[in-house]
């Protein structure tokens, strides 16, 4: 059983930052961020494979950067410039097989989620 623990969330003025990270019980090669906002449906932020390789929406794009440390078996969300549109609950997801890295379908293992509260 793989298990995802997400820390690092809370609430940020517009404009702030904030660092999500998610520890994994073990190696898994593609992992990633995903997030929902209330009546909203499940939006992929960004992934990264084992490599390196990563993949953002284009809503978060150069604000938003994932990072892995392999070393630890964990991931990270960088989150800069936020807006009140980034307000939802984050989940950390993790897969084996990444062809489609911001496809929820892909993903077997999700976290329990962190809730991000952007405030203007």
């Amino acid at each position: 059983q793989v298990q995802l623990v997400e820390s690092g969330g809370g609430s940020v003025q517009a404009g702030g930052s904030l660092r999500l990270s998610c520890v994994a019980s073990g190696y898994i090669y593609c992992l990633a961020w995903f997030r929902q906002a209330p009546g909203r449906e499940r939006e992929g932020v960004a992934s990264i494979v084992g490599g390196g390789f990563t993949s953002y929406s284009d809503s978060v794009k150069g604000r938003f950067t994932i990072s892995r440390d392999n070393a630890k078996n964990t991931l990270y969300l960088q989150m800069n410039s936020l807006k009140p549109e980034d307000t939802a609950m984050y989940y950390c997801a993790a897969a084996w097989h990444c062809a489609r890295p911001l496809s929820d379908d892909v993903f077997n293992y999700w976290g329990q989620g962190i809730q991000v509260t952007v405030s203007s």
